[in-house]
Formats: C-alpha cells, structure tokens, sequence
C-alpha cells in the first residue's frame, strides 16, 4: 500500500501533446513533453500528485500503432502496478480509442485507474488543449473510486472501451456513443459512481504476444464476394464485420453467403457490429440476419467497432478455442456492452 501523497506514473507513448513546433511543422522531440510538465508549476502543485514520467523510444505516432504496442503498454503498466496509484497514458488521437479499448481487455483485474490522453495542440504551444487533459487525467487517475481504463478528452470522462473519435481538430474530439460519459470535468470534477465498473476480482494476466490475425470489413451495397473471400483467408482468425443497421446483410447474395459460409467452416470467428454510430446488434430482429446465424457469426451489441475489433484481437491471442471465443465475445468483460 501506498501512503502520504498520490504517485501517478505516466506514459508518454507519443502523439501530439509532446510534439514540438519546427520548421517541418509539429514534430517528435525526445525530452520536450518532459521539459514542459517540468517548467509549469501547475504540475507540481500540493493538490496534484507525484509523478513519474516515461517517455516511450521511439516516439510511437498513433497512426503507426499495432496491436503488440497495446501490449508494450499494458506490459509497462503491470510492470509498475505496485508502485503507483493510478497510470495515465499519453497517446495520439488517431487511434486512441483502439489503444483504450485494448487497453480495458488487456488490464482487467488491475483494480487500478489508467486514463488514457492526448490533445490536439501540443503541450507547450498557445492554446494548447493538452495542460486541460493532461491536469484532469492525472485527477482523475487519483480518484480511489476509479477502476477501469478510461479515456479523457475536453471536458468528458468516458470509458475508454466505449469510446470513438467524432472530430479530427476539435477539442471535444471523442464521444461515447452508446453509453453517457462516466463524468464531467467543468468547475469542479465530478465523477458519476453509479457509472463506474466495480472493484474486479482476479489478476491480470497478460498474453505472450498480440498477434492474433484479425481483420476488419464494412458492409457497403454491391460489394464483391471476393472481398469477404479475402478478408476471411488464412492467415484470419478473426473478423469484425460492420453490418447495416441491426446486423443485415445481402440475404440474396449467394456469392457472398457462401464465402461466409467456407470463412467459418474453416474457423474464423466472425464479429458483428453495427456501422451506425448509436447502434445495437440484433441477429434475431430481422430475416436478413439469418445467413449470419446460420454461420455462427457473433453479434457485438452495442459495442463499437473499436471495441469489437480489439476484444477479437485478445481474446485471439489469449489462446482460446473458437467456441470459448464467441462466448467471450458476446459477453461483458470490461464495461464495453449492454447485455
């Protein structure tokens, strides 16, 4: 147990927040988010906890992220889980809402806050979104009553497996679509308790590797076969599958009912979710839903495609028989869907 004064370790694996301004424009610069929390007194408040800050080698750029980052992350959180109070993880926005939602799987049973951040504007430029989240994340990664990753952005605490990224410039760059924010960060902090997961039992338990092939295919009128064909080829064991409204398909589609057909015969597990924003899967609501029954695929609820597509990675590399596998899928594990 930790005593006195909170610790907070945070992670800077990259992004705009510790970027630099050069002549290129914004740019990576090893030390400068160091030097920046450093130099502003805010930080280093009596109400602000301790931290400790990691900067990631190399500077990881969002949009090149890939599912064995997630596990570095996660690797480095575990690491440290009995030295710190609570982990914020400082990332780029492109594809925070993966890492987030990676992040939620990877970690259950920590039983400790990791909140996940960035910003639009870097840390030490005019304007900057970045001293707002930043300040706010570390808060809310001291709060005793907070178990589970979250994700911080503006003025809204959202849980970090329900989040998307709805604005590529603006400041309140993520929503939640299909569940309201776990709390506000306005005048004063405010954290709804009521919304929070609660205190997990269990240890986490990390996979070797995160390296479960699993691909990702939106639905769109007229679509080839041969597009399902390849999505769900070997090397694939996975597929998340963004269907129409509550999970329909082409019910007339022979070419494309088949190669579902062979897909899952030969063992890919196929997850459905839904391409509309504020959405919710029902397999059993129409007839052209049938063919994905009929094949075994899984419905994913009101999970986002975020979710689903980092949930299939895991539970892939986790080592689990298929079957095992769509009954993970389709069950609550970290707060990511409404039964």
């Amino acid at each position: 147990m930790i005593f006195g004064r909170k610790r907070i370790y945070v992670a800077y694996v990259g992004g705009t927040i510790g970027m630099k301004p050069t002549d290129n424009g914004y740019a990576p610069v090893p030390g400068h988010l160091t030097e920046q929390i450093h130099d502003r007194p805010e930080f280093h408040s009596a109400e602000v906890p301790k931290l400790h800050i990691r900067e990631y080698e190399p500077l990881l750029d969002s949009a090149n992220a890939l599912p064995a980052d997630w596990l570095r992350i996660a690797r480095d959180i575990v690491e440290h889980r009995h030295h710190y109070d609570g982990f914020v993880v400082l990332h780029g926005t492109d594809t925070m809402a993966y890492t987030a939602s990676a992040l939620a799987f990877l970690l259950r049973g920590l039983a400790k806050p990791v909140v996940v951040t960035g910003s639009q504007i870097p840390l030490g430029v005019l304007r900057s979104d970045g001293r707002q989240n930043l300040l706010t994340a570390i808060l809310v990664a001291a709060r005793e009553e907070v178990h589970e990753v979250c994700l911080v952005f503006g003025s809204h605490i959202l849980r970090g497996c329900r989040t998307v990224k709805a604005s590529a410039s603006g400041f309140e760059a993520f929503t939640s679509p299909n569940l309201p924010p776990l709390g506000m960060a306005g005048v004063e902090i405010a954290v709804d308790e009521k919304r929070l997961l609660g205190h997990p039992s269990g240890a986490v338990g990390l996979p070797m590797d995160l390296n479960a092939p699993v691909n990702l295919l939106r639905l769109y009128p007229g679509m080839p076969a041969s597009l399902l064909e390849a999505a769900m080829a070997a090397p694939a064991r996975g597929l998340i599958l963004e269907a129409y409204g509550a999970g329909t398909l082409p019910a007339h589609d022979g070419g494309l009912l088949e190669a579902l057909r062979r897909g899952t015969e030969r063992g890919v597990v196929v997850g459905v979710v839904s391409q509309c924003v504020d959405g919710r899967v029902d397999l059993t609501a129409y007839a052209t839903s049938a063919p994905l029954i009929e094949a075994g695929a899984v419905g994913g609820l009101d999970m986002t495609t975020e979710a689903a597509y980092a949930k299939l990675v895991v539970l892939l590399s986790e080592g689990h028989p298929s079957d095992e596998v769509r009954r993970l899928f389709a069950s609550d594990l970290a707060g990511e869907l409404t039964s």
